[in-house]
């Protein structure tokens, strides 16, 4: 693509004796083209390099870039030079490889930078070596139309989702290039990390701008390249570009390079397949539903299972903090999300005054919505639960299915008591209630001293050496003083419970 790079110091332009000690060293009789983004201090360095170049008898030819269409006032200064260059470049390179002179070569870049047109978002602005982080946006602020050196862009606004990102950018660049752009044309797009966004969010937001590129706007993206190409050290933030394309284009872009950071594919967009339809065994517990008049049973059932998903809601973001410290940071995430789930089904399809049929159903919501082992365990704790309940619902029942839950989990997760997990609180709890009922409590009775012994169980985590789960690789240090998110979790649900039933 290139034969040489010429940089200066961190936002600054290179001096001329750097530029010019680059031409001599790559020029040969064909000549030497300089792609330069346009900024005034580049503008000046690069141009008094070319005159002194020629000066000297080589042959050279300068294009500017200048594809940033965010600002409408262009004035005297012009346009700023961002991601596009990288098409332009491309490009270019692959017309000099074809042998054409550098004249023409000077031509099709030029050409091709009229025709590109970008936009830049920053969710934060990037930190000069040694500088103190900028405070120039808030937490829920984003900025619009933002250059190489992190000057203000265009405007600032309320952060935004992915998709009204996109479409603010893609609009901007519609409306500014209605003419290369027509609907039906082809197209490439570059979507470019403006230096630290997170890969994933990379390519939700270039699904957003593929689909709304070619939905709203009938423009055909052919090509589509994602990733780390132009940044600005550590900025958050993307930049959109777009191209329009024809046969000779596409073919200097698909052509074959050295360049390390170039896409080793081709980049084809390929059309959207229609999704492949899958037969499904039939299912009983999906006909479930609730019946139009709970029995008591049901009525504390449904009371139950609501208390439980509104106390863990409540606590999500408590169980996330605890888990940052000794897990992944997930824990009331990922349990908030069953929490959700179980509180709509519970409402709409759970048949409460059958209470196994219930525990099924709610293995079913857990295992849908519930990712990791977390689902994993709750869904085989109820599934145990549901069987030991089928043929009768009384006490008993429930306290043997609890213990069959409690052993199939320890069975199939490996964990055991005193590993910091999930069964530090629960197996506590399930042997006070059986021991509470068995010596003539109620069932009301019975559930207090459960959820005080998970209390009691989860707070003893905090001493306990992790041997299961994400905690067993974190340093010993690190737990000390924090309880385990998942038995502090157990806790939380059997307290709720338990009030609920008072």
């Amino acid at each position: 693509m290139l034969a040489a790079a010429v940089s200066g110091h961190v936002f600054a332009s290179p001096s001329a004796k750097a530029v010019l000690a680059a031409i001599r060293a790559v020029a040969g009789k064909a000549g030497c083209l300089l792609i330069v983004y346009n900024y005034t201090g580049d503008k000046l360095q690069f141009g008094l390099a070319v005159e002194k170049a020629k000066s000297e008898g080589h042959q050279v030819e300068m294009v500017l870039v200048a594809d940033d269409c965010s600002l409408p006032g262009q004035g005297v200064a012009g346009r700023r030079g961002i991601a596009g260059a990288l098409l332009v470049t491309k490009i270019a390179g692959a017309a000099a490889a074809e042998g054409l002179s550098l004249k023409e070569v000077a031509a099709v870049a030029n050409d091709t930078a009229k025709q590109c047109r970008s936009v830049g978002v920053a969710t934060r602005i990037c930190t000069l070596p040694g500088a103190a982080p900028s405070d120039r946006l808030g937490e829920d602020e984003m900025e619009v139309g933002m250059g190489l050196h992190a000057e203000p862009g265009a405007s600032r606004q309320k952060m935004q989702s992915a998709n009204d990102i996109v479409k603010l950018c893609i609009d901007c660049i519609q409306q500014d290039g209605a003419a290369d752009l027509p609907a039906g044309c082809q197209a490439a797009m570059v979507v470019n990390n403006l230096g630290s966004t997170p890969v994933m969010e990379m390519y939700i937001a270039a699904r957003a701008a593929l689909r709304y590129a070619q939905d709203k706007h009938k423009v055909k993206v052919v090509r589509l390249y994602v990733g780390t190409f132009f940044t600005s050290l550590d900025m958050q933030g993307a930049s959109i570009s777009l191209l329009p394309v024809d046969s000779g284009r596409l073919a200097r872009l698909d052509s074959p390079t050295q360049a390390p950071f170039w896409p080793k594919d081709k980049s084809i967009v390929v059309p959207d397949k229609p999704k492949l339809a899958l037969p499904l065994p039939p299912n009983p517990q999906t006909q479930t539903s609730r019946p139009e008049t709970l029995s008591e049973q049901g009525q504390l059932l449904e009371k139950a299972l609501l208390n439980a998903a509104a106390a863990i809601l409540h606590h999500a973001q408590e169980l996330d903090d605890w888990d940052q410290r000794v897990g992944d940071g997930d824990c009331g995430t990922t349990l908030a999300q069953g929490a959700k789930a179980i509180r709509a089904d519970c409402c709409k399809r759970y048949p409460l005054n059958d209470a196994a049929a219930t525990m099924n159903a709610v293995a079913e919501t857990v295992g849908h919505s519930m990712g990791g082992s977390s689902g994993a365990l709750y869904q085989i704790f109820f599934v145990a639960l549901a069987a030991a309940l089928k043929e009768t619902q009384t006490v008993d029942a429930w306290e043997q299915g609890a213990q069959a839950g409690l052993v199939a989990i320890q069975h199939y997760g490996g964990a055991k008591p005193g590993d910091r997990t999930m069964l530090d609180a629960l197996a506590p709890a399930i042997e006070s209630f059986c021991a509470k009922s068995r010596s003539g409590g109620d069932v009301v009775t019975a559930l207090q001293a459960a959820a005080s012994a998970a209390a009691n169980g989860a707070e003893k985590t905090k001493t306990m050496r992790a041997g299961a789960g994400r905690s067993s690789y974190v340093p010993e240090a690190a737990l000390h003083n924090t309880a385990d998110p998942g038995a502090s979790a157990v806790a939380i649900w059997l307290q709720a419970i338990a009030v609920a039933l008072k």
